[in-house]
């Protein structure tokens, strides 16, 4: 592979991953999951208006979109009224520019790079959301699972068959321990958003992959719990914490260790 390539690639991962950020804020609103904060314009879509301030509202200048570049240029305050912008921005940003060159680096250049980029692309948003709002919408797990069973078909990530009952078992699995939990505790315990994730990771990686992938996001959960502990956040056992992230990452991880680590499921 040569170096204009992995620049090429890493500089569509950096604008893609700008975009993602405009997913991850607009998103919730528009799909009606949040109330948009008071005096936020509602008659947006992804596309327009251009890019504001969410404090003061005021357009963000050309050169200060570029990706990475311009979050450092205005040194993480907005040029105008200079409150702080959230670092989330330029951290999902980097991260859609690492899993450009992950999935590059992996599957080489290839059009099932291309699809397992789609994937991280998915998973990041998914887990960038859930951190923010709680919601794990269905405007993006649901068409993740179509997709997955569609990259099967294409790339033979795993076998369709696999990849079918994944979808089946993963969100079955899930969607099953909710309801045992609602019934036997007389609340939720996971959310509809988790069982169509995991339903989704299967229809990506399989079926054989779940149950690796549910290990994994508990102990990142576990992980994350203690850390939040140790920040002196009270935990009980009815504190409401997000599992996308857990999910997402969990899957993420599994779906290239299967590619890049031989006989990883063995």
């Amino acid at each position: 592979m040569s170096l204009f390539h992995s620049i090429w690639i890493a500089l569509t991962g950096l604008a893609i991953g700008s975009f993602l950020n405009v997913v991850i804020y607009r998103g919730p609103i528009i799909w009606g999951l949040v109330e948009p904060l008071e005096g936020q314009k509602t008659n947006f879509n992804l596309a327009f208006p251009r890019s504001h301030c969410p404090h003061c509202k005021t357009q963000i200048k050309a050169h200060h979109l570029i990706p990475l570049m311009g979050y450092l240029l205005i040194k993480g305050h907005c040029a105008h009224c200079h409150k702080k912008i959230s670092p989330l921005y330029p951290m999902i940003e980097l991260a859609a520019l690492l899993a450009s060159l992950l999935a590059l680096w992996v599957w080489g250049f290839s059009g099932a790079a291309f699809g397992a980029f789609i994937l991280f692309c998915f998973l990041l948003c998914l887990a960038a959301i859930d951190a923010r709002t709680g919601y794990l919408p269905d405007a993006l797990t649901l068409p993740l699972l179509w997709l997955g069973l569609g990259a099967n078909y294409l790339w033979s990530f795993v076998p369709l068959a696999d990849a079918v009952i994944g979808a089946v078992c993963g969100y079955g699995a899930l969607a099953l321990l909710a309801f045992f939990y609602r019934r036997f505790r007389g609340h939720d315990g996971l959310g509809g958003g988790d069982a169509k994730l995991l339903g989704a990771l299967g229809a990506w990686a399989g079926w054989m992959a779940l149950p690796p992938i549910l290990m994994i996001a508990a102990i990142l959960a576990l992980v994350w719990i203690g850390f939040l502990a140790l920040r002196g956040k009270q935990i009980s056992a009815t504190t409401a914490l997000p599992f996308g992230p857990s999910l997402a990452l969990a899957g993420a991880l599994v779906f290239t260790a299967q590619k890049a680590i031989p006989d990883f499921m063995f």
